[in-house]
């Protein structure tokens, strides 16, 4: 029988949801079944989150030198230590934003020495994280650059449907620019070595367009289609990857959810996660592909609004979680 992965789970912004959905996430006894689970961050928003849910569970402080084990009825917190007692909800807060990249930053380098074997992140705010200095669009960024990772994509997975991106946070103009035929080709490469490596024999791989009807051979947009994405799919099907594109994304996302298509590849962040989302908030995971390490998250924001009202939903983050270990190394 295969060791049981350790997956660290950084809390994000304390601000909002994610020491509750943490918390209530770790009541699962299945999750300590299949894992030992660790959370990077600070061990006293999860004793104020566990309050606020009133569920009665026993928070394990470890250090550096701890070892890393957990039993079910407890949580274990890798505690950083960072934020103040009575840290506001529902705020943009440096504090939080500089607290939630260190969780992250130690999640890596913890990862890097092998002493965890994924990391499934909560959400993080970011304003927050910007207004604490650091200045990236989201974690998919943090993690690529502090793993010095060039080739890297996010893929939001839910049980209908999988979903590639060519870009992310950025704006539609600029994303159409960055659009290229070498980036779209990777992404593509990825998306086929991801669900290969998942076990799917040949798996087949639809490309969205950019423009409505994908262009309708230069009836909508200039052209984009043709030199931007067609030379790549042309590429990797010369490479015996089962490709197909571009194709309007007004039918593609239904074809795929049929079971048309074992994944999507989508060219700007509002085309890919629009289907997911529409499938279910609860059910959707995001996973940042190409990196050297494991990395799993939740698909939805901080959730300000409802932040320490104790009525968070965690299924995202057991979703995430059963991923993770899915993933894992060794498993």
């Amino acid at each position: 029988m295969s060791k049981k992965p350790i997956v660290g789970i950084t809390m994000g912004d304390a601000s909002g949801v994610g020491p509750e959905i943490i918390v209530k996430g770790l009541q699962s006894k299945h999750v300590y079944e299949q894992s030992r689970p660790i959370v990077i961050g600070d061990s006293k928003m999860l004793e104020r989150a566990a309050d606020i849910l009133e569920i009665d569970v026993t928070i394990k402080v470890l250090g550096n030198n701890s070892e890393f084990t957990t039993t079910y009825g407890e949580i274990a917190c890798y505690d950083m230590n960072l934020l103040p007692e009575d840290l506001p909800f529902g705020q943009v807060s440096s504090e939080a934003g500089h607290a939630a990249f260190e969780y992250l930053r130690t999640a890596i380098e913890l990862a890097n020495n092998g002493r965890i074997d994924a990391i499934c992140t909560a959400p993080l705010n970011k304003e927050a994280l910007h207004k604490g200095g650091h200045i990236y669009p989201g974690h998919t960024e943090i993690l690529a650059e502090l793993t010095d990772t060039k080739d890297f994509s996010m893929m939001l997975s839910s049980p209908k449907l999988k979903v590639i991106h060519v870009t992310t946070h950025v704006g539609i103009i600029d994303a159409i620019n960055m659009i290229e035929p070498e980036r779209v080709y990777n992404v593509i490469r990825l998306a086929h070595e991801t669900l290969t490596n998942s076990g799917i024999e040949q798996p087949k791989i639809g490309v969205c367009g950019i423009n409505p009807h994908a262009g309708e051979n230069g009836l909508f947009g200039y052209g984009e289609e043709e030199e931007k994405i067609i030379p790549a799919i042309e590429r990797a099907t010369k490479e015996g990857i089962n490709v197909e594109g571009p194709l309007p994304a007004d039918t593609l996302f239904f074809r795929a959810q049929r079971g048309d298509f074992d994944i999507v590849v989508a060219m700007y962040h509002d085309q890919g996660h629009g289907p997911i989302k529409v499938l279910g908030l609860e059910a959707g995971v995001n996973i940042t592909v190409g990196l050297p390490i494991i990395r799993t998250s939740v698909d939805h924001g901080t959730a300000f609004d409802i932040a320490g009202k104790g009525v968070v939903d965690e299924r995202s983050m057991l979703e995430a979680l059963r991923q993770a270990i899915e993933l894992a190394p060794g498993r």
